[in-house]
């Protein structure tokens, strides 16, 4: 395997923040994002709080970092999600790989440490049923005396696109384009440039417009076409859901998940699931495991 670049003054006698410094370095090097290096190096550097002071990486054996994450697990005292234990073996296994394949150490004591997966509990969706009653409820504000589209507009166009509340919160009146050559289009826009790659396309149903131009005409949105506080959009959402008779609460992550579900149920190919909901191959391998079990698939 070839080996990557790295400080050359780093060997087996290193001290281990000494070594971290390094890989920070490296990291940099290599145009990992600021978050991404700050994350794995905040994971590693718990190791320096369980290991003593003038430990060198060479010294450093599997049995020790089993026993360090057993800590950090169950003895820190500080709660550690399994999923966040994961992402911190993730970490310290991506560190003494490098040390590794530079030369640094001759063996990788983290190589043998067992990954563990951390898999969240399954999300709550809407049955069949609770779909149905939640968009009959939406509907009723759109036929009452004072009618109001907004309900309608909002609760259907998340059950329909799967789009996220901040993604919901950034729909300005020309992202969405009724008169586009193959059907009315959602496009879901960032302002960061970092979250480019999660800009999209999303085809609009059709009985969606018609409640869209009524809530137009009764709003009259300028710019934002939510132009409501993220908590306000929320309340709405539970009042619909208790309108609806639901035990459940219903929320922009019900929403999403419902979505999801129904798009996997109607055949939909995978990977354009994952490209409507606008998330990267490697977070898509457990949204999918969840999107099964939630279809009731046991493998």
């Amino acid at each position: 395997m070839a080996k990557t670049s790295t400080p050359a003054n780093i060997n087996s006698k290193t001290l281990l923040p000494t070594a971290i410094n390094g890989w920070e370095m490296f990291m940099l090097d290599q145009g990992r994002s600021p978050n991404t290096v700050k994350a794995f190096l905040s994971d590693v550097n718990l190791l320096t709080q369980y290991v003593a002071p003038d430990k060198n990486i060479g010294s450093t054996t599997t049995e020790e970092l089993n026993k360090f994450f057993e800590w950090m697990e169950k003895k820190r005292g500080i709660p550690c999600s399994p999923k966040t234990l994961s992402r911190r073996i993730t970490a310290v296994k991506s560190f003494f790989r490098w040390l590794h394949q530079y030369g640094a150490i001759s063996v990788d004591p983290a190589e043998k440490v067992l990954q563990r997966s951390a898999i969240s509990p399954l999300p709550q969706v809407l049955t069949n049923d609770e779909y149905d009653a939640v968009l009959l409820s939406a509907d009723r504000h759109r036929r009452d005396k004072k009618a109001d589209a907004r309900p309608y507009t909002l609760v259907y166009l998340l059950l329909t696109t799967g789009i996220k509340k901040s993604e919901c919160l950034g729909i300005h009146l020309n992202h969405i384009d009724l008169d586009a050559k193959n059907g009315p289009t959602l496009f879901v826009r960032y302002a960061s440039p970092a979250n480019r790659y999660k800009e999209r396309k999303i085809e609009l149903e059709e009985d969606w417009v018609a409640a869209y131009k009524e809530y137009l005409a009764q709003y009259q949105p300028v710019d934002q076409v939510f132009a409501w506080s993220p908590r306000r959009l929320e309340y709405l959402l539970e009042d619909i859901g208790e309108e609806a008779g639901l035990s459940k609460h219903l929320s922009f992550d019900m929403c999403r998940w419902t979505c999801a579900l129904h798009d996997y149920q109607n055949g939909i190919e995978p990977d354009a699931i994952r490209q409507k909901l606008g998330v990267s191959k490697i977070q898509w391998r457990e949204l999918l495991i969840k999107i099964k079990q939630l279809n009731g698939e046991t493998k």
